[in-house]
């Protein structure tokens, strides 16, 4: 679950609100503007705030009113199984009550709140009040085999009477608060593939992790079916797989993170020295894999490793073809972020304009996500009040390159690292850089790093929409600046994109010292086109200061842009026109308009 935003209304409810946020890890306080001071955030709009909340999927800690928050939120709602946590607290923390999402993790959050605050969990769900747990909301990672069950066990247990209690696998101490028969409804706890039925719910405890080792750029359907085929050898259900594991020269491996993926499992990974440790268990270790990799198995040993000192081998190695797959049990629930590290990544994350508003949900739960943040130390302003617990690494301007070797740095030890840009974070910004740098690299750790581009709105498309829409029709970007590539080069793309009719958006147009490559590029431009070719001037988009101007080709002057301005220069087809009390800009798509 991602970490809850606590939102504050009123200045009495902040001393609480902190008192939730040190409770919860990785939570901050968001305040409302002009009624609360010193959070972490602010915002404006109570409810149009809370609704994007629960529409990006955030758990919300509200000291608020419970109604308030269901008036907000009254019209998002839609499916209950996929709807966040939310709780309302009272402004003294007596109270915290559950609204939505009680078998999704809020009742756990009540109750954590309830012992961290010393109030009461008004909780309702009633199993939870009779017997202290929902049969519909497990453990984390446990698993449900058939849900439909869990109705009809729920009301017999309701009702008075006893089930059954069939543990064979794991340990479920969490139900112990249930009464019990020898009669009755069933609860089987297994790890075994059965389905169950009306009259016996069937839960799966995650004892079992998934060991595998492959060829480099193994097909992702042989590795899924042959852990499948290890997996049906011994009955074993899917469900009951708490991880992925396997030796760390494998972390950046595309079919063992397609896996992991299809599972809905953590991918985790283990140094050679560690599995080598394991070699006593191993049931089939092997010299030749100790010569090439530095330990005598990697998918017993990594699954043993996993399953820890009291786990057993479920599944010897089994082979076919570029794979290997075995599978071991742990008495008790794995806990993959405690056996193994998982693969390190880097998110390279695209902050849009500037305003948080017009960040992409992407961006905003790929921050969430980060251990650590390093980016341009303005930017990190820019999305401080979603940075959460993460440690920050701020960088001036011109340390692009050591940011970026500093991201994949940290990522090659396990950590998560959002790499932060403004804009979209392909377009003139690090996403390339980082590639490079890893394309690059030497030092191996670095190559097995995962990168993943959270793309942002870029400032011309920003530009655009504030003005209608000049990019309606073929366009291109150039970048003026002649930092890292020659002006020949910039001055026959332009060229070329003035003799093609592009729309043309130039980013980065002047600097302190870069004045005349602006009025070179309108020179060739001119040549081309009209002069009184609509041209846009976006500065500080999305932030405070904003402007947003139209001029013509033939008006445009140097001394009217500075390096925070994008310049949109339009094709012989754009238009501009008044209308509504705004100059509106378009560049037709050829469409028959009229008779």
């Amino acid at each position: 679950m991602m970490a809850p935003a606590v939102v504050v209304l009123g200045p009495s409810g902040l001393a609480t609100g902190r008192r939730i946020a040190r409770a919860l890890p990785g939570a901050r306080v968001h305040g409302r503007a002009g009624r609360v001071d010193g959070a972490d955030e602010s915002f404006d709009g109570v409810a149009d705030y809370l609704r994007r909340l629960f529409a990006d999927g955030t758990p919300i800690v509200a000291v608020a009113a419970a109604g308030i928050v269901v008036r907000a939120l009254a019209p998002c709602l839609a499916d209950k199984r996929a709807e966040p946590p939310v709780l309302a607290v009272a402004e003294d923390g007596s109270s915290i009550v559950p609204l939505l999402g009680g078998h999704h993790g809020a009742n756990r959050l009540a109750r954590d709140l309830a012992a961290a605050l010393g109030g009461h969990a008004a909780l309702t769900t009633a199993s939870e009040v009779a017997f202290g747990a929902a049969l519909d909301d497990p453990p984390p990672g446990w698993r449900v085999a058939n849900p439909e069950a869990v109705k009809g066990v729920t009301a017999a247990l309701l009702a008075g009477r006893p089930v059954r209690r069939i543990v064979e696998a794991g340990e479920a101490s969490w139900l112990d608060g249930l009464p019990v028969a020898d009669a009755g409804p069933v609860i089987r706890v297994t790890d075994r593939d059965v389905p169950g039925g009306a009259d016996e719910l069937v839960l799966h405890p995650p004892v079992l992790a998934l060991g595998l080792g492959c060829e480099r750029g193994a097909p992702a359907e042989a590795v899924e079916a042959l852990a499948a085929r290890a997996l049906a050898s011994a009955g074993l259900s899917v469900r009951a797989v708490a991880c992925v594991v396997s030796l760390d020269l494998k972390a950046d491996e595309p079919a063992l993170i397609a896996l992991a993926d299809r599972l809905g499992v953590p991918f985790c990974v283990f140094t050679a020295a560690e599995l080598e440790a394991e070699t006593p268990r191993l049931a089939n270790p092997s010299e030749a894999v100790y010569a090439e990799v530095g330990c005598r198995g990697v998918a017993e040993a990594s699954a043993l490793r996993a399953a820890g000192a009291e786990g057993v081998l479920a599944v010897p190695k089994i082979i076919a073809g570029p794979a290997t797959c075995a599978v071991a049990r742990a008495p008790r629930a794995i806990v993959p972020e405690a056996v193994g590290r998982a693969p390190g990544r880097v998110l390279v994350v695209g902050l849009g304009p500037g305003d948080p508003g017009a960040m992409t949900g992407d961006a905003a739960r790929a921050l969430r996500a980060a251990d650590d943040v390093a980016g341009y130390r303005g930017y990190l302003g820019l999305a401080g009040p979603l940075l959460g617990a993460a440690t920050l690494h701020p960088f001036e301007l011109g340390e692009e390159e050591t940011r970026c070797a500093l991201a994949l740095a940290l990522a090659a030890t396990g950590r998560v690292v959002a790499l932060v840009c403004s804009g979209d974070p392909g377009v003139y910004a690090m996403a390339s850089l980082v590639l490079e740098l890893q394309d690059r690299a030497t030092e191996p750790t670095w190559r097995r790093v995962a990168i993943d581009v959270v793309p942002g709105v870029s400032a011309m498309n920003t530009a655009a929409a504030r003005v209608g829409a000049p990019l309606g029709h073929d366009f291109c970007a150039v970048s003026l600046s002649d930092l890292l590539t020659p002006w020949p080069v910039i001055e026959r793309r332009l060229v070329a994109a003035a003799e093609g009719d592009f729309v043309v958006a130039l980013y980065n147009p002047v600097s302190a010292r870069r004045r005349e490559g602006l009025a070179k590029a309108r020179a060739i431009l001119l040549d081309h086109r009209p002069a009184a070719t609509p041209v846009v001037l976006g500065r500080n988009l999305g932030r405070a200061g904003e402007s947003v101007r139209v001029t013509t080709l033939g008006a445009l002057a140097v001394d009217d842009v500075d390096m925070l301005t994008v310049v949109i220069v339009g094709a012989r087809a754009t238009r501009a026109f008044a209308a509504g009390g705004a100059t509106r800009v378009y560049t037709p798509r050829g469409y028959r308009v009229g008779p």
